[in-house]
């Protein structure tokens, strides 16, 4: 392709936005779908291990391989990678739909999806997080990273609804030929428009070598940079302290509901709501000028509205405008976030950076959840349902029925949460991120011509 074709392609904001509507659309199908054989798989089987044991399948080529995949997202052109993370996905959903028509499918034919969904989505994330530095000016990193979080709540509030109403007339069959086109569709978007490779750095000059050294040059880059690193470690205290609670979501609201489907569905809805509300107005806005601020205040915001006062509360009028207001930080601090790391790590090594990044913050993802039901079964909740010093002292705050236990660490956690972000605000390596390192675009190229400072590194 020549260069006056290319020129003629979209780019910039309105080449990005066109590369989101066909992600936005896709992940919506992506969603039905998973809706839709959530229900086959269960009313198959009537196990919800199943269902677990498919999350796991999907999230197993993430942890394994993530690093690597970074890697190939640097070494090959960013626009092709962002199309084969696609054509994989629809590879798998394509095999689902001949097997459902041909009325084949097993729950074993789900899995063997999931791994190659997995995959395919570790490819994904660094792909798209990268090509919005080359496509995007930076100074609309922040607004563009709101549109991705609509990605995410919005298929997450108008899945289930469309799904559940088209099902009965379509079948398991009918929605995976939508999440097929949809695919189609997607890629495209990709072809439609003109993704910029990024500007060779010294920095990615330097990272050169193996696949396996690549791979492990995104851990090196970020343990380099004290105010990377500082903020990497945060994020992950944070998960560490939030799964404690998250993962008890669902016990929590149905234990102090008596089992009403409907009190867990109405504040699941109320979380997706607020966070499309949130991910709109940070499109639209753009966010604030200093984004580590955004960062701290947006998660003290979540902590307080979906911690402490999530945890306060035992009924719908407490739950409800808890978990819109709280859900409506995470686009801000989200947003925040990608941005700050966007605009600091040269394009040319964000997919490896960006894979080491994504991989360290969610570390504790997979023993959370089993740390965090091993002490509501075993210490809080019989703790509050007794006479112990533990209700004694909390039994006026949480009560002492199904649940205080859970609502306990729901507040312990996020008073924990916020004792972290202050301790955060207080070192001035993270509080001063954004002017102790230069932007990507002041680092000196690779052909020798001087942009700026080098990045700041441990001494």
């Amino acid at each position: 392709m020549n260069q006056s074709q290319t020129s003629k392609r979209p780019s910039g904001m309105v080449g990005f936005t066109i590369v989101w509507a066909g992600q936005l659309i896709s992940v919506l199908a992506s969603n039905m779908s998973w809706f839709a054989i959530t229900i086959w798989a269960f009313e198959k089987t009537g196990s919800a291990t199943v269902l677990g044991a498919a999350q796991t399948a999907f999230i197993l080529p993430f942890l394994l391989i993530s690093p690597f995949a970074g890697a190939m997202v640097d070494r090959y052109n960013r626009k092709l990678m962002m199309m084969i993370s696609d054509l994989g996905a629809v590879i798998a959903t394509t095999a689902l739909l001949i097997l459902s028509a041909a009325d084949l499918m097993e729950i074993w034919h789900v899995y063997v999806a999931c791994v190659i969904y997995g995959l395919s989505g570790t490819f994904q994330w660094p792909a798209y997080m990268a090509a919005i530095s080359t496509m995007v000016p930076k100074e609309k990193y922040d607004r563009a990273n709101g549109m991705m979080s609509l990605i995410d709540s919005g298929p997450a509030v108008f899945s289930p609804m469309i799904a559940g109403a088209l099902l009965p007339f379509l079948g398991l069959t009918g929605i995976l030929i939508i999440d097929v086109i949809t695919f189609v569709f997607a890629i495209g978007t990709l072809l439609f428009v003109h993704v910029p490779q990024p500007t060779e750095t010294k920095e990615g000059q330097s990272g050169k070598g193996t696949l396996t050294s690549e791979a492990v040059y995104g851990f090196k880059y970020i343990f380099q940079r004290k105010s990377l690193l500082g903020l990497l470690l945060v994020i992950l205290c944070l998960n560490l302290v939030q799964g404690l609670s998250g993962a008890l979501f669902a016990p929590m609201l149905l234990s102090r509901s008596g089992n009403n489907s409907t009190v867990l569905g109405s504040v699941q809805s109320a979380f997706a709501i607020g966070g499309v509300v949130g991910g709109l107005i940070v499109s639209a806005w753009g966010g604030l000028k200093k984004r580590i601020t955004g960062m701290l205040v947006g998660w003290a915001l979540f902590a307080f509205f979906g911690m402490i006062v999530f945890g306060l509360g035992r009924s719908l009028y407490i739950w409800i405008p808890a978990a819109v207001l709280a859900s409506m930080t995470f686009p801000l601090t989200q947003s925040a976030s990608n941005a700050i790391w966007q605009s600091k790590v040269a394009p040319d090594i964000q997919g490896r950076v960006f894979s080491a990044r994504r991989l360290i913050a969610w570390l504790v993802e997979p023993i959370m959840p089993i740390v965090a039901g091993l002490m509501a079964d075993y210490v809080t909740e019989p703790a509050m349902a007794a006479q112990s010093g533990l209700a004694e002292t909390f039994g006026w705050l949480v009560g002492t029925g199904p649940g205080s236990g859970m609502s306990l660490q729901y507040i312990v956690s996020g008073l924990a949460y916020i004792s972290i972000i202050l301790v955060a605000w207080f070192i001035p390596t993270i509080r001063n991120v954004e002017t102790l390192l230069p932007d990507h675009d002041q680092l000196e190229k690779a052909d020798g011509q001087e942009a700026g400072p080098v990045a700041e590194a441990v001494s």
